[in-house]
């Protein structure tokens, strides 16, 4: 129980628990099965990214482009299908091949250049950004082949009264490739690699560690996560747009760390991410069920990531603190 009670995750599930119960009671329609289906479907593609986003902090890295990655994958996804027909596995095969391409172009930046990874994606953000809108003129695109539209739902459930909940593909995917990346981190060499790479990368070095496999690798898969997504969010919205997914690059980050990835590598879990992704779908439910005004859900993003960060710094702090002390001694 003492482990427990250090554990980000644990907090985090009481804070969900109490913000449940309290919507459950001032709403009507919040805890309904229609809901919560709606609600986690609309959040599977960034939660889908998320799973790459918590390797890449998990690394000791950061990447801010990933939205455009995104939309240049479903971009360059909807307009082959369009012009040359295919099925469902080759769009998801076009959108993730594009998607790792461009992430292994920030890997190759992030290892060679050696600036904060910060500065080169949010470089890559806007080159990525940039040369889409010019491409594309920021053309939208609707007229997705017939077999592109069908529902693809895994599972239907039915009530008392012949309404039909789907678990639908991109909810499905959200699922798996969250099971993928748990068992990437925890039971893997790979994934023990990624966690004392982000902990400490000289040490790393020193026990004879590729460093830039594995940079290219946390990048890449981040790349292939966001192609994944990509094509997740185009199922969904049956449309795209080059504006569609960028700007979503705090959602993702704010789920992420409020789940307890350090933005200083080294720590993370897929449950935390997936009870982050949980607490922003939830807060931003709620701000449409109780009519509270939109901008406050912005404030919420902020405030995450301010006191993430924060508590990040005290604890780096201490370590660095109980280190000095242990060393005098």
């Amino acid at each position: 129980m003492s482990s427990l009670f250090k554990r980000n995750e644990f907090y985090l599930g009481l804070i969900i628990l109490c913000l449940v119960i309290f919507l459950s009671i001032t709403t009507n329609s919040f805890l309904t099965i229609e809901n919560l289906l709606e609600l986690f479907t609309s959040y599977s593609f960034l939660g889908i990214m998320a799973a790459g986003m918590l390797v890449v902090l998990i690394s000791g890295g950061l990447d801010l482009s990933f939205t455009a990655t995104a939309t240049i994958s479903q971009y360059i996804m909807a307009t082959t299908i369009i012009k040359y027909g295919g099925n469902l596995f080759i769009a998801f095969l076009i959108g993730a091949g594009i998607g790792i391409a461009l992430g292994l172009l920030n890997g190759l930046l992030v290892h060679y250049i050696k600036v904060h990874p910060m500065i080169i994606t949010i470089a890559t953000l806007n080159l990525f950004k940039g040369l889409l809108m010019f491409f594309s003129k920021g053309k939208w695109i609707y007229n997705f082949p017939l077999w592109f539209s069908e529902p693809y739902d895994i599972m239907v459930f039915k009530n008392s009264e012949g309404y039909i909940y789907p678990i639908s593909l991109p909810l499905f995917i959200f699922i798996v490739v969250l099971i993928v990346t748990g068992f990437l981190l925890k039971y893997t060499i790979l994934g023990r690699k990624i966690y004392a790479m982000g902990g400490n990368k000289e040490a790393a070095r020193r026990m004879g560690f590729n460093l830039f496999a594995l940079t290219l690798f946390v990048y890449g898969y981040m790349g292939f996560l966001a192609g994944i997504g990509s094509v997740a969010h185009a199922l969904m919205v049956q449309t795209v747009a080059p504006n569609a997914i960028i700007g979503k690059e705090l959602d993702v980050i704010a789920a992420v760390v409020l789940g307890g990835a350090s933005l200083l590598g080294g720590s993370g879990t897929v449950i935390g991410t997936f009870l982050g992704i949980a607490m922003v779908a939830i807060i931003s439910n709620a701000v449409i069920l109780l009519g509270i005004p939109s901008y406050w859900y912005m404030i919420f993003l902020g405030a995450i990531i301010i006191t993430s960060v924060s508590i990040t710094a005290y604890n780096y702090k201490l370590n660095m603190r109980k280190e000095a002390e242990i060393d005098v001694a």
